[in-house]
């Protein structure tokens, strides 16, 4: 059975990631890069402080942003890709001569799960339970899924990685939510 999911996850892989030209190269290492979206964390949150009023929400809010990024990053590392230890698609040796990767990128030895998606999924979660607007709920899950394919078209993830990631960010995303909005509701009644 689990050389089957495997098995599917690479041919998966394969199948997406074999739709690369010099132009998406580009993009999609830039869609991946870690200081590339500085200007949407900023935007976000200015949107945050105009939503939270109140500097204890704004200070509790940073706070749990940074925790929530903490815990979902290290869950990625230390619960899966440490445990786990599977490799990359780039770093396997079965797939790594026909597998395209962009600027003989890698990463680490280890990709399940990814970190890029856990980490998106985590934030996007959080934030798209914080808004609930229609506008923000497309957006943010467009720009998560844009990152998550990049991880996959760049051939550092297999498919399984990034979905898992998502999903794993996702429940990190709601649970840190539900503990934030105790906080808060604690901080409104003060």
């Amino acid at each position: 059975m689990i050389e089957s999911l495997l098995s599917l996850d690479t041919e998966i892989t394969l199948f997406i990631n074999k739709f690369h030209n010099n132009f998406w190269d580009l993009i999609m290492f830039y869609v991946s890069g870690k200081y590339t979206w500085t200007p949407l964390y900023l935007v976000l949150l200015y949107l945050i402080f105009r939503k939270l009023h109140n500097y204890k929400k704004q200070i509790t809010f940073i706070i749990f942003i940074a925790i929530l990024i903490t815990i979902s990053d290290q869950v990625s590392v230390l619960l899966f890709k440490n445990i786990f230890q599977r490799l990359r698609p780039c770093h396997c040796e079965t797939i790594n001569n026909i597998i395209h990767t962009v600027n003989n990128n890698c990463g680490g030895k280890f990709g399940f799960i990814s970190s890029h998606a856990s980490n998106t999924f985590a934030l996007s979660t959080f934030l798209i339970l914080l808004f609930k607007n229609k506008f923000y709920t497309v957006f943010l899950l467009m720009w998560a899924f844009l990152i998550a394919y990049s991880r996959i078209y760049l051939g550092v993830h297999y498919f399984g990685d990034v979905f898992v990631g998502a999903l794993v960010g996702s429940l990190i995303g709601i649970l840190i939510f539900k503990i934030f909005m105790l906080i808060i509701n604690k901080l409104w009644q003060n």
